[in-house]
């Protein structure tokens, strides 16, 4: 195989892994009332509910709010919804790396643009809406280990670039191969 074609091939696992984790997120937003309900007796009958028990209170809390909201005012829920759907719609939107890489590498930048937002999102956002440092972190996380595929892609798709380039050929050379 060739070495653009290889490229292109590696291109495509890592884009796909990161769309699968964009899919994964979006698709874990819907049910989270029955995920906090899974969590809690998860940790609740594991060894980490003791040597943790920040986090279980954090879990059981979050958990506790959730159903609370979801049996008062289950509106407020349409909103993860949305998180959701954005994750999906923002997961179809790397098909065009995937397809074409050199020319929608932009997709890859905007997506490492997004990943660096996280981390000024979580340290304001999380304060001011009450979320302990600690999950603020594991937030941030989500941005900087998204952002190590797509620098790996963009890196591989500007080798593609410069290897499928075509090559400039100025005036005096075409006029000495005449």
């Amino acid at each position: 195989m060739n070495e653009p074609a290889a490229l292109q091939r590696r291109i495509r696992v890592w884009l796909i892994l990161f769309i699968v984790c964009l899919v994964l997120s979006g698709l874990t937003a819907f049910p989270l009332v029955t995920e906090l309900d899974w969590l809690t007796g998860l940790l609740r009958d594991s060894p980490l509910a003791d040597a943790a028990p920040g986090l279980m209170e954090w879990v059981e809390r979050v958990r506790d709010g959730l159903v609370a909201t979801d049996a008062k005012y289950p509106f407020v829920l349409y909103g993860t919804d949305w998180l959701a759907f954005a994750h999906l719609v923002i997961a179809v939107a790397f098909y065009g790396p995937y397809r074409d890489p050199v020319r929608n590498v932009w997709v890859v930048e905007f997506g490492m643009i997004a990943c660096a937002g996280i981390v000024p999102l979580a340290l304001i956002c999380g304060p001011i809406r009450g979320i302990p440092f600690w999950w603020s972190v594991i937030d941030m996380a989500f941005g900087v280990f998204g952002v190590i595929p797509l620098a790996i892609v963009r890196r591989k798709i500007k080798r593609l670039e410069a290897l499928t380039a075509p090559v400039a050929v100025s005036g005096a050379a075409l006029a000495s191969i005449r």
